[in-house]
């Protein structure tokens, strides 16, 4: 299953930069983009400029990426570099839009689904990853900083290769694109809201929430920050079609209940 999700992965990356991204001369993220950009400077093939430039990160990885999730990782990069070099060499597919918007929003999109399924095979995607580990190893810095401060040097090298600051603006956005896509393959579609309700009496609310909505919780214990007022809070997860729903029960019910609803991000629920 793993092998499965990385080489359709591979195949959705490899569309997306050849068939939106390449031909258009917008870069993505990562080392991909760092080779879409030097495509452009020495003519090397891509999937050949991807593995050359993976291959160093790759020989130190599996110190920092465990030898199971390296060998994956490995397979994943191989992978990618024939996807690419497939499209753009063997078949020779023309770009599927000469639009800079569409192009960029679909490059993205393909580009995101394709990293999101190779993540979901247990596998990295590219030298980014790699490299973000091996520095937060030896640094106080947060891998999503690393993998930024990546994106931005390509960036900017995308606009002094291409002489173009328009084109370095459209790789932006497909670099957005591209993270919120990964973002959806990875967590889902987030469709539930975090709900927090602190009540003096909660007893009566929390009965119409079980009995009227069958909807289960949990009760934390709390108080006021000057402690005049004990309070408990009622933590719920509640699709965001029925947070009005839930408004409504709570003003009728605890007009003097506080209630504050929060996006959730990732939702893991158990067998049990």
């Amino acid at each position: 299953m793993n092998l499965a999700f990385i080489l359709l992965g591979a195949i959705l990356v490899g569309a997306g930069v050849v068939g939106f991204l390449s031909p258009n001369k917008i870069a993505t993220g990562g080392t991909a983009g760092l080779a879409i950009v030097l495509y452009y400077l020495f003519k090397i093939p891509m999937g050949i400029l991807l593995l050359l430039v993976n291959a160093p990160l790759l020989l130190v990885s599996i110190r920092y990426l465990g030898k199971q999730f390296a060998i994956r990782t490995i397979l994943a990069i191989l992978m990618l570099s024939i996807s690419i070099d497939f499209f753009n060499e063997v078949i020779h597919l023309e770009a599927l839009s000469e639009n800079l918007l569409l192009s960029t929003i679909y490059g993205g999109l393909l580009s995101g689904l394709g990293i999101g399924l190779i993540f979901l095979g247990e596998a990295s995607a590219g030298g980014g990853t790699i490299i973000a580990k091996i520095v937060c190893s030896k640094t106080t810095f947060k891998p999503g900083t690393i993998i930024l401060a990546i994106d931005i040097v390509v960036v900017i090298l995308a606009a002094v290769v291409f002489k173009n600051l328009e084109l370095a603006l459209w790789s932006m956005i497909s670099i957005y694109a591209t993270s919120k896509f990964i973002d959806l393959i990875v967590t889902g579609r987030r469709q539930n809201k975090v709900v927090h309700i602190a009540s003096e009496n909660p007893h009566e609310l929390q009965i119409k929430i079980l009995e009227e909505m069958g909807i289960n919780g949990t009760i934390i214990q709390g108080d006021r920050l000057d402690y005049s007022h004990n309070r408990k809070i009622i933590f719920l997860s509640v699709n965001k079609n029925r947070i009005m729903n839930l408004k409504k029960l709570v003003q009728e019910n605890e007009p003097n209940a506080r209630m504050v609803v929060f996006e959730a991000t990732e939702l893991l629920s158990g067998t049990k």
